[in-house]
């Protein structure tokens, strides 16, 4: 069956769909990692984009019950270049075309991705429509102009929990604001023995310090931070008054509720391969990333706010620190790892900040 991909500046994409039937719209993005597309098409900070792998082949490894980190597929579609059939792993239990097809997920193979990334890279992130359905390349073009742009929307709605759960514990209590957490950010802090109650992205600062949490995590998300409706606000509430760690999402939050700015990235920073450097002690991290907006360094001035990490593709901010308050944020998944575990020390330093912080808060 064919399936197009058609972009809001006119130009259109054939190829064979491998997914569901159907179409999906969004922001059509790119990632760069040879591998965990099951951990990228299950990351709710994909809510509302089409994703592109670069690696020209996709789905070697198969789909297997332990990797996704979430209970549903979030991406609205998948394009690569070549969709692996006959997957060979000892884990895998499904192909990822059965997986997608589960999910209700469109997806195409046949494509030239390296063109779509590069147009991409020159041209900003495009809105972009993935069906099997035979409308008209005209009509499609007409629907693709109606797709709404995913600045300024609040998807935490779609991706937050219902309700609150927790992971017991024997070490410090933590509560996540899950603004559409991976799951393996609470379980790395369960691992490392902590309590963790994970609560939704619309909680209250009064409500979370009902739950006397020795330290307060600020999880991954999707979308514009400008657009997440009351977490600001709500994460003002907290500040100063216990210990918090801000992770991509929750780092561009932190930023605005400290009084800082943030901005929409050309194309964003998507993938297992970023290089990340620690300016305290100048090591470089390589880091798994997605997001597409940054906090603005020039609105950190006066904030008595200090940058940890830069992005060395770039030079964008990557991580923060308060001078006074005990907090903390990075851009990157520290609870990914892309290869070496390079940035798992960060939960350990947040074990640390609240040992201390507690003592004198």
């Amino acid at each position: 069956m064919q399936a197009r991909l058609v972009l809001e500046n006119g130009r259109i994409f054939y190829g064979e769909s491998f997914g569901a039937e159907g179409a999906g719209e969004g922001e059509v993005v790119f990632n760069t990692a040879m591998t965990g597309y099951q951990e990228v098409l299950t990351d709710p900070s994909y809510c509302g984009q089409i994703v592109v792998m670069t690696y020209p082949l996709i789905g070697n490894c198969g789909i297997n019950p332990d990797d996704s980190q979430s209970l549903r597929v979030f991406a609205r579609g998948l394009v690569v270049r070549e969709a692996c059939t006959r997957p060979n792993n000892w884990r895998a239990t499904e192909t990822l075309a059965s997986y997608l097809q589960r999910f209700g997920v469109v997806a195409m193979s046949g494509v030239d991705t390296r063109s779509l990334t590069r147009m991409i890279r020159e041209r900003g992130t495009l809105r972009g429509i993935i069906t099997t359905r035979d409308y008209s390349d005209a009509e499609l073009l007409r629907r693709v102009s109606m797709v709404t742009p995913l600045s300024g929307r609040n998807l935490l709605n779609e991706v937050t929990v219902k309700e609150p759960y927790t992971l017991a514990g024997p070490g410090p209590q933590v509560v996540i604001l899950d603004f559409g957490m991976k799951k393996s950010i609470a379980r790395s802090l369960n691992r490392a023995g902590c309590k963790v109650t994970v609560v939704p992205a619309h909680t209250t600062a009064a409500e979370v310090l009902v739950l006397k949490p020795d330290g307060v995590l600020l999880s991954n998300g999707p979308g514009d931070p400008k657009g997440a409706g009351p977490a600001t606000d709500n994460i003002k509430g907290l500040l100063g008054r216990v210990p918090l760690f801000g992770i991509c999402l929750g780092h561009q939050l932190l930023g605005l509720a400290l009084g800082a700015d943030t901005y929409k990235l050309k194309f964003g920073h998507r993938g297992a391969n970023h290089p990340v450097k620690e300016l305290t002690t100048g090591k470089v991290r390589i880091t798994s990333q997605n997001h597409g907006y940054a906090v603005a360094e020039s609105t950190l001035a006066g904030l008595d706010v200090t940058v940890t990490h830069r992005n060395l593709n770039d030079g964008t901010v990557e991580g923060i620190s308060h001078n006074r308050l005990p907090l903390f944020s990075v851009q990157f998944h520290p609870e990914a790892f892309p290869g070496p575990s390079d940035s798992v020390h960060l939960f350990h330093r947040f074990l640390d900040l609240m040992k201390a912080a507690n003592d004198i808060i």
